[in-house]
């Protein structure tokens, strides 16, 4: 791999993050095509900083560095003094998993997120999951809010297809994204069932800037798919809207303006608008 020394010590860092358990130095230097002297000095340089620790093993893995770097930039941004509350409130209404993804240029990622299960079956992913856009409730909210070719370009960048396990409902051609896009418009809300995993439903709606209808996030409702059926989803729709209204009207009001591109939005229907990277398969929509 060739790059700067920055993109070979952000790749790194990525790398060790995919990989909780740690990587030997070896393994490293091939997994990122870099000599194994560079894959050192890289290693020796993150761990001064205290990024990179080296186990007894001799593995290298990360630290909390990063993660206390993550939460210090979210606490400080507001976001979740605003949201979270409104997400404990849908979780306990509807007993499932509530999750609140934001815009961050063209990606989607699930920051904040409120359990409503209590017993019995339950979904818990990981905070900081970037969401797969073709083949997940939060994606197809996000995607419906812009015209097909943007849409269809959007998840192009990021992988049509690509999910290493995914569900037997998940669109894996144009033509099957696209109706499932214009299903959104028309329905109001994303359904997806068995779309992103086997034995996981969800559904979400996009969070729209009460001034001029930017998408400022993604509120979705999450749960096991015998559980958190088609038919139950349709039940929940208005309350998942009021929640997404109640939202966006709170951020007007605290003046949050969030970090989505400063556009004009765009979309069709009756559904106004507001490199692949590997992933793994998450228990959720």
């Amino acid at each position: 791999m060739t790059g700067s020394l920055l993109d070979r010590a952000l790749r790194l860092l990525e790398l060790l993050a995919e990989h909780p358990a740690g990587l030997r130095l070896q393994t490293i230097s091939g997994m990122l095509l870099i000599p194994k002297s560079a894959a050192h000095r890289l290693l020796a340089e993150l761990a001064q900083y205290g990024y990179v620790r080296q186990a007894a093993s001799g593995d290298y893995m990360l630290t909390s560095k990063l993660l206390t770097v993550g939460y210090a930039w979210l606490g400080g941004s507001g976001l979740g003094d605003l949201v979270q509350p409104a997400l404990d409130a849908l979780a306990s209404v509807t007993g499932e998993l509530v999750r609140y993804a934001v815009l961050d240029g063209e990606r989607l990622v699930w920051l904040l997120k409120a359990q409503g299960a209590r017993f019995g079956l339950r979904l818990d992913p990981d905070q900081g999951m970037e969401a797969v856009l073709y083949c997940t409730a939060t994606g197809h909210a996000w995607l419906a809010t812009l015209d097909d070719e943007a849409a269809v370009a959007m998840v192009m960048r990021q992988g049509l297809g690509t999910l290493a396990s995914q569900g037997p409902n998940a669109p894996t051609t144009v033509r099957a994204l696209l109706a499932a896009l214009h299903a959104v418009r028309v329905r109001g809300y994303a359904v997806a069932i068995e779309s992103s995993a086997v034995g996981t439903a969800a559904m979400a709606t996009p969070v729209r800037a009460a001034g001029d209808g930017r998408v400022l996030g993604v509120l979705s409702i999450s749960g096991p798919s015998v559980r958190l059926t088609e038919a139950r989803m349709h039940m929940l729709a208005e309350q998942l809207a009021a929640s997404a209204r109640d939202l966006a009207l709170l951020m007007a009001q605290e003046g949050w303006r969030g970090w989505a591109p400063e556009r004009p939005p765009i979309g069709r229907g009756s559904f106004p608008p507001a490199e692949p990277v590997r992933r793994r398969a998450g228990a959720a929509e």
